[in-house]
């Protein structure tokens, strides 16, 4: 099934939302948490993206095991920095989740000089819910086929290759990638996947680094070329394109991370709740296949392992902007 018919297909699927709610709103709330109250998932990005979906799909299911309400509510801007600023002020009772992606609590750290919220101080994890890899790509029309034939062509031509990416994520895998196989490439920032991929694919410059879902449809109607994903694992929407640490190039697992964390100081009780509920959410095989379908990896892991992840993430990321002198400001 070609990409956008699987957003379109889990776009219709977000329509259960609303019988989800309406059904769960008539529930009778158990003693405790959420006491028939309705919890709001805040999404950092508008409606339509990636995030926005899973927490649609996931607050459907999750209202069902809670029996009340789960509000999905978008709040852009700043690159995630707004809407985990109001959910770190929230009232940390468990009523208001903020759905996380790495740019909120591994990149944005160090990405910008005056963050208004603390990444570690501020939030508790509740679930990890999906990773999505980023994939190095090539025009069609470009003449290697293997990450190993890319490196040998930057080798023979240093300082005449470039790279494009539309996100932070993309310059961070593409700078991995340059450093661990000593290349003099340079990367051009676009704002945003698509005049990244226009450019690519006009010829401009010949390499993309992107997140898997936007270069997905690309990837299958051959107009961009796969040669590696960042993640540790193949990822199952491109199971014949390899890992760059398959390449020989080292450690490396990059992906972005998507999940559901809470204000600090939320009672554990309901942070229990929560999760049990997003878990059962993920782990619908509907959700799964879609979220699947739309080249994220499912996971549904607790909070401990979600924050083991992050703080790992935090602190190897954090190197490699530093080391390539990344920043917003």
């Amino acid at each position: 099934m070609k990409l956008k018919n699987r957003i379109a297909a889990s776009l219709g699927l977000l329509g259960l939302a609303t019988g989800s709610l309406l059904a769960a709103s008539g529930a009778m709330a158990n003693e405790g948490f959420p006491n028939g109250k309705p919890v709001t998932v805040v999404v950092p990005y508008a409606p339509g993206g990636g995030a926005d979906i899973l927490a649609r799909l996931v607050s459907a299911g999750a209202a069902e095991k809670l029996g009340v309400p789960v509000i999905v509510e978008n709040r852009p801007g700043g690159g995630s920095i707004l809407a985990a600023q109001l959910v770190a002020r929230a009232k940390p009772d468990g009523h208001t989740v903020l759905t996380v992606t790495s740019a909120t609590l591994v990149m944005n750290p160090h990405l910008y000089s005056d963050l208004p919220y603390d990444p570690k101080a501020d939030f508790t994890p509740v679930t990890m819910a999906s990773s999505m890899p980023m994939v190095l790509a090539v025009n069609a029309d470009f003449p290697v086929q293997t990450i190993d034939e890319l490196t040998e062509y930057v080798r023979e031509n240093p300082g005449q290759v470039s790279y494009a990416y539309g996100a932070a994520g993309g310059q961070i895998v593409g700078e991995l990638y340059r450093d661990r196989a000593g290349l003099d490439m340079q990367p051009i920032g676009y704002n945003g996947s698509t005049p990244a991929q226009n450019d690519v694919l006009g010829g401009h410059l010949p390499i993309i680094v992107d997140a898997l879902a936007p270069a997905l449809g690309l990837l299958e109607s051959g107009r961009l070329r796969p040669l590696a994903v960042s993640s540790a694992e193949r990822s199952a929407a491109v199971p014949d394109v390899p890992t760059l640490q398959e390449a020989g190039l080292g450690e490396i697992d990059v992906a972005g991370l998507t999940g559901f964390s809470v204000p600090v100081g939320t009672p554990q009780e309901a942070i229990d709740k929560l999760h049990e509920a997003f878990a059962y959410a993920l782990n619908t095989p509907k959700v799964r296949s879609h979220l699947e379908g739309l080249g994220q990896t499912v996971y549904a892991a607790p909070g401990d392992e979600f924050k083991e992840r992050i703080y790992r993430d935090y602190d190897v990321l954090g190197e490699v902007i530093r080391t390539a002198g990344i920043a917003v400001n």
